[in-house]
């Protein structure tokens, strides 16, 4: 930060007074390299001839598929759906709403979690991934895509009571098989 007040006078070594409304020329200014950022750490960082004897790389990285275990998570409650108006935007996850798409938004559950929804009043269940935060509506605990609630035959209701069963990744993946094999059978 420059100097102000009475420190740019020293710094002109001029003599002359200098106000608040005296315009100082830049060239009168010594030449100070700035710092990039306090603290900077950019002198620590190993040049690429020190990357080669590093065995970590991207390219030997194993890939994520362990996500949040849930499993000792349940809720009953009030469950809604929402769909075309929400359609291709983006989600709390970052990924795109997809109304035909098993998804499901809920308040505290950690993004990517997989639970299973069971509608009450007629035992049908579903699995979906919590991909979005939400709903902001009343005493809703959990908001369904379009397909999850037509799944649980809740599309014409639009709102109906569920309960939801926190699900491992292994879980959920098995019941993901299972529920598409029962329905490509139907």
């Amino acid at each position: 930060m420059p100097p102000t007040g009475g420190d740019q006078a020293g710094i002109l070594n001029t003599g002359t007074q200098v106000t608040k409304n005296t315009p100082i020329p830049k060239s009168s200014f010594p030449r100070t390299a700035a710092p990039l950022a306090y603290d900077s750490q950019l002198n620590s960082i190993p040049s690429s001839a020190d990357k080669s004897s590093d065995t970590s790389s991207l390219a030997n990285a194993k890939p994520i598929t362990a996500g949040p275990n849930v499993s000792d998570f349940e809720q009953q409650g009030r469950a809604s759906w929402y769909g075309r108006g929400f359609h291709g935007r983006k989600t709390a996850s970052g990924e795109r709403y997809d109304m035909h798409a098993m998804t499901a938004a809920h308040r505290t559950l950690p993004l990517a979690s997989w639970v299973r929804v069971t509608n009450e009043s007629n035992n049908k269940s579903v699995v979906v991934k919590i991909n979005d935060r939400g709903p902001y509506i009343g005493n809703r605990v959990i908001d369904l895509s379009y397909a999850a609630a037509a799944a649980l035959g809740m599309r014409g209701a639009g709102v109906g009571k569920v309960k939801i069963e926190g699900l491992t990744q292994q879980e959920a993946r098995l019941a993901r098989e299972q529920l598409a094999s029962i329905s490509s059978t139907e």
